[in-house]
């Protein structure tokens, strides 16, 4: 795999969503797209929403220039899979947008998943067949194709929606997990397991660079929120990735350790954090007899944070995890030795230790950093527009 095409693509998609995501912020604060304090929030300012808009905007732009690039000729000539992932993305960002504005019903927010879903399989980014460690590989009917295809793409979308609740902390593991992909994904191509017209790798790149863009906005304290809009639209493309990766090669890669390599549990692993805290969730609710989508502040960011973690410290313990996820999978990938679990192990006794250990955990449990909060608790809206205007007049000059 030539890298080349790939590293421009990146780099359109970080500076791009950072650029205009200026914009963005400024647009949220004159309409009143502000999210305000609450009881189930952990910030303290009235801070603007809607930055999934200037992630998507960059998302466009990265698939227009692949589509002028020549590395990927293959990839948007001979399939039909680069308009699927488009339209998906559109359909999902302008229903979640809507969410943002106004609030939506649960059923709506659902259909609108269904439908992206629909679309890629509709346009052939769905899933074939998946490989079971000691059973082989389970080719799927044509009938349960798009079923799989719309139930994987729920299950993404929300997955990293609901792990979307500190500063930096959604954007820092797709960041993670598309960077993670993409490696992965170049693996089987020089493995011979992927063809040159995949779409899978080209866009996860995108969605990393797009995180990448966006964190330096939305890391502790944020300046502004990706919104359900952009939650949405990353757990979409991280599906789609990982649909047309794990879901349509049926060959063995390079005669590695068999788990490790099993298609299925790829994403399982790159995206370790939010499925599990996903997965925590509904058990949670479904004990507690509430509605799943009712929200609450018992995920494993929130009981960090109870432990005395503040944000920044919460969301880094977060990203380590899904690094050592990321790279349990990655290391045999280049070592090539069955026994690369012992250093994954070990790094995460580390982690473990550091996040149940740290001095930090026996002081008085914080809701967010307070130096970094102190002078935005009483702000209001008005003085988040008079602070953007403030900051528009400085570019100005």
């Amino acid at each position: 795999m030539v890298l080349g095409g790939y590293g421009i693509v990146f780099a359109v998609a970080a500076v791009a969503t950072w650029a205009c995501t200026f914009v963005v912020r400024r647009l949220a604060v004159r309409i009143g797209a502000v999210v305000m304090p609450d009881e189930r929030r952990v910030h303290a300012a009235p801070t603007p929403t809607l930055g999934g808009a200037a992630m998507f905007v960059a998302f466009l732009l990265a698939m227009l220039l692949a589509s002028r690039l020549s590395q990927f000729k293959e990839v948007f000539a001979s399939s039909s899979a680069p308009l699927g992932v488009v339209l998906a993305g559109t359909i999902t960002f302008a229903v979640f947008l809507v969410d943002d504005l106004r609030e939506m019903s649960a059923p709506a927010k659902l259909a609108g998943q269904v439908l992206a879903g629909s679309i890629l399989a509709l346009l052939g980014v769905t899933m074939f067949f998946f490989q079971i460690p000691f059973a082989g590989f389970v080719a799927l009917s044509p009938d349960l194709e798009p079923l799989a295809t719309v139930v994987w793409v729920v299950g993404m979308a929300n997955a990293v929606n609901l792990i979307d609740g500190l500063d930096g902390l959604a954007a820092g593991i797709v960041a993670l997990a598309g960077a993670s992909f993409f490696i992965y994904g170049d693996q089987l191509v020089r493995a011979g397991s992927l063809g040159p017209e995949n779409i899978g790798p080209l866009v996860a790149v995108i969605a990393c660079g797009m995180c990448i863009g966006f964190l330096p906005h939305n890391f502790h304290p944020a300046r502004i929120f990706m919104g359900d809009s952009g939650a949405m639209l990353l757990g979409v493309l991280m599906a789609a990735s990982t649909l047309v990766v794990v879901g349509q090669t049926d060959n063995e890669f390079s005669g590695k350790t068999f788990f490790f390599f099993a298609p299925i549990f790829i994403p399982f692993f790159i995206l370790g954090v939010p499925i599990l805290d996903t997965a925590f969730a509904i058990i949670r609710r479904a004990g507690g007899r509430s509605r799943v989508a009712e929200a609450d502040k018992e995920h494993l960011h929130h009981r960090l944070m109870r432990l005395g973690h503040g944000q920044r410290r919460s969301v880094v313990i977060l990203w380590a995890w899904t690094a050592l996820l990321c790279g349990m999978v990655l290391y045999p990938t280049f070592t090539k030795r069955g026994n690369a679990v012992i250093p994954v192990l070990v790094a995460a006794l580390g982690i473990a230790l550091y996040m149940l250990f740290h001095p930090g955990i026996r002081q008085r449990p914080v809701v967010g950093d307070p130096d970094a909060d102190a002078g935005l608790a009483d702000a209001g809206l008005a003085d988040v527009v008079a602070l953007e205007d403030r900051k528009g007049s400085a570019g100005s000059a």
